[in-house]
């Protein structure tokens, strides 16, 4: 019996154990692992899951660490590994990195460990300096703590790594900028689709029009194309669409919003009554950019003008359009006349000659990390149909309609804007006399309104703003900054997600922002509020006076939280439908005429063939019979889905707010902003979901004297009565044990 049960007590021991082998074999087939922390601190994002597991060539990372490093430094090295060995999980099979102990000693050391030191000097990672408390003494001690990423011929390197703070984003954007360099166009499932729409029945008119050279655009555009395909690993396919020999096109026309064209007929050039279509379209997946060739101007005195685009510069435009569409490099247009805010790097010329820093070099410096800045010109040139997004800063000089137009329009094809702008002009008057704040009106204004939002033309005063110190001459405290809020956690909306993590935030000189409600519903868009002032705000209107000296915050009644940004997205209603075509304003438009040209504008009358042969420039071909022709399809009378970004303050840009390198929350929320209005939020959450500022609530000075009350006498009380309870307890079983005992 005792020998049965002795071999039962076996097979299940047996039993147990392959159960339990299994389950860890099972548990090292099927990996599995799942990160519960707030923000995904511990597991990579999909913009990181993304880059390395569409790599078509190896990507190596060599990391630089010495051993046995002092806390909290060897957290640092802990979560490196945790990082890699998590983007290794998500790689495909080019993908692997490695850790060398590195030493900072010099002298005696080991073959391998004097190998390594060479290695990682020649990578350009060199030892630094770290404090560490020993004994309780203080000393410092060389190490090092760095990596360096090999891709192909391309070397990127992080010298220096004493904080796991965004070290996730700084290894997947050095990562993207070399894959995108080197493997973009090899892992490209298909090719990028270029497509000419061109009515050979435009050929009977290109001479009137001025555009001799039209009939030789489709073999220009093919060569183009196949030079370019020599260096893009034949990723190009061009196809030539002639609409007026097939009529299947006129669906894809309006898709694409191809600029056709409609002549009267002439009898006396024996040119007939016609119309045709020209365009250019790049698509690739669900992106497509349409690239105008032909740009339609209203001249003053010389009257329709009509350009074509150059012939030299064809392999130019298609390139950055092909860069931009496939992700290579991300261009973000700034538009650098009418009086923006400067961002070159490097001083300006300030009043009177001198030299003084740029005012917002920072934005510069932080943006160039990720994006590349192209300077627009509105006054010379459309705005480029590569870019996603316009920034427009503080412009000061007044836009005319038809810039406007180029604006308008570049939204209506599903482009995005951030604007920054400023409802005040601040000029300073000779002497030390105080700053003069002028309203500005830069036309801006009437398409922003139209569209369904618009500026108060006042300043946001705040009693929750910034503290200034004030020096011991002048009594010494703090000077509160009336007009520099402090935007606290509960007044920024978490609802987007590009907020999320954004804790707080610093502006100044900020104008509230007004939303017509009605408006953006029968536009058919969503307005986002991202963040609002306090409840203890108010308005600074007429005579602005910024002196904090002087200001007094009026009556609690008087004061209320003010809107300061929104986000509008959805298809805008173009301000310009139903209207022809501004006029390009020449640039002697503002000069007097002479008795000479107003008398020939009499003779002339209102024949534009006429005065397109007067008003040429030196240069400049003449119009010869252009005939009555009329455009359809250059107003794009309602957008694509486009997005607007409003904040009424250009200082949230400045030097004196934004960071240069990134780590603070308005330098996040900067390029948080960017990146959505390109297309990349999952950049966004990448580089914000570290961050880990989490400031306290505010509490009431009541609620302060309640908690400070419980713990000095509440929480002795609440031991006292614990220690009665236990012990009527105790006393309460032991009469009862000695009255179950007395029966």
């Amino acid at each position: 019996m005792g020998v049965k049960d002795r071999s039962g007590n076996y097979i299940k021991f047996f039993t147990y154990l392959v159960v339990i082998v299994l389950i860890n074999v099972a548990g090292i087939t099927l990996f599995y692992r799942a990160d519960l922390t707030k923000n995904k601190m511990y597991s990579i994002g999909e913009a990181s899951q993304q880059v390395v597991s569409t790599l078509s060539e190896p990507l190596t990372v060599k990391v630089f660490f010495t051993k046995n490093l002092p806390a909290p430094h060897n957290n640092t090295e802990r979560y490196l590994r945790d990082l890699l060995e998590e983007y290794s999980n998500h790689a495909n099979q080019y993908f692997n990195y490695h850790f060398y102990g590195v030493s900072a000693e010099e002298g005696d050391i080991s073959q391998e460990a004097r190998k390594n030191q060479e290695m990682a000097q020649n990578y350009g990672v060199h030892p630094i300096q770290i404090q560490l408390i020993e004994e309780d003494e203080v000393k410092f001690q060389k190490v090092y703590m760095g990596l360096v990423l090999i891709h192909g011929d391309i070397i990127e390197r992080i010298p220096t790594i004493t904080s796991t703070e965004r070290l996730e984003y700084r290894l997947t954007t050095a990562i993207q900028k070399m894959n995108n360099k080197i493997s973009a166009l090899l892992g490209l499932p298909e090719k990028v689709r270029i497509k000419l729409f061109l009515s050979s029945s435009l050929e009977t008119v290109a001479t009137y029009m001025g555009l001799d050279e039209l009939p030789k655009l489709p073999e220009a555009l093919e060569g183009a194309v196949e030079k370019l395909n020599l260096n893009n690993y034949g990723k190009l396919e061009f196809a030539y669409l002639d609409p007026t020999k097939d009529a299947g096109l006129e669906k894809k026309m309006e898709e694409y919003d191809i600029l056709t064209l409609k002549w009267q007929s002439m009898p006396e050039k024996k040119l007939e009554e016609g119309e045709g279509s020209i365009g250019l379209v790049m698509e690739y997946g669900d992106k497509k950019v349409n690239i105008p060739l032909i740009r339609v101007l209203r001249l003053p005195i010389i009257g329709t003008r009509y350009e074509m685009a150059d012939m030299d510069d064809l392999e130019e435009i298609i390139n950055e359009n092909m860069e931009s569409l496939i992700g290579i490099n991300e261009d973000l247009g700034y538009l650098a006349d009418h009086g923006t805010l400067t961002i070159s790097a490097g001083p300006s010329a300030g009043p009177m000659g001198q030299m003084q820093p740029a005012a917002a070099s920072n934005f510069n410096t932080l943006v160039s990390q990720t994006y590349t800045i192209k300077d627009v010109n509105l006054k010379d040139e459309p705005i480029p149909d590569g870019l996603n997004c316009l920034v427009i800063a503080r412009p000061t000089e007044r836009f005319t309609d038809y810039e406007l137009f180029q604006i308008d329009q570049f939204l209506m094809r599903g482009k995005n804007l951030a604007l920054f702008l400023d409802t005040f002009n601040e000029v300073r008057p000779p002497g030390n006399r105080p700053p003069v704040y002028i309203p500005l009106n830069t036309g801006l204004e009437k398409l922003l309104e139209h569209y369904g939002i618009s500026m108060k033309r006042s300043y946001t005063m705040d009693e929750n703003c910034y503290k200034q110190e004030t020096p011991e001459s002048m009594g010494g405290g703090e000077q509160a900054i009336y007009f520099a809020p402090f935007i606290k956690n509960q007044f920024i909306n978490k609802d987007m997600g590009i907020m999320n993590n954004i804790k707080v935030l610093v502006v100044a000189m900020i104008s509230p922002l007004e939303i017509n409600a009605e408006r953006i519903k029968e536009n058919g868009l969503q307005a986002h509020r991202l963040f609002s002032s306090s409840e203890k705000s108010w308005e600074m209107s007429g005579r602005i006076d910024l002196n904090p000296m002087t200001i007094q915050p009026p009556p609690p009644d008087k004061q209320k939280s003010l809107p300061l940004a929104y986000m509008l997205e959805g298809e805008f209603p173009s301000y310009f439908a139903g209207k022809s075509i501004p006029e390009k304003e020449s640039e002697n438009d503002d000069a007097e005429k002479t008795d000479k040209e107003q008398s020939a504008d009499k003779e002339t009358g209102d024949d534009d063939s006429k005065i397109a042969d007067k008003g040429k420039s030196a240069g400049e071909k003449a119009v010869t019979g252009l005939p009555n022709i009329e455009d359809e399809g250059e107003i794009i009378a309602k957008g694509k889905p486009g997005r607007i970004l409003l904040i009424a303050s250009s200082t949230i840009l400045r030097d004196s707010i934004l960071d240069a390198q990134g780590w603070t929350t308005n330098s996040t929320l900067i390029m948080n902003i960017l990146d959505y209005l390109n297309n990349r939020e999952a950049i966004a959450f990448m580089r914000s979901k570290e961050h880990r500022f989490n400031p306290l609530k505010d509490t009431g000075a009541g609620t302060k004297t309640v908690i400070k009350s419980f713990n000095i006498i509440g929480l002795p009380i609440l031991v006292a009565l614990f220690g009665l309870l236990v012990w009527f307890l105790r006393h309460t079983r032991r009469r009862r044990i000695r009255i179950m005992f007395q029966k």
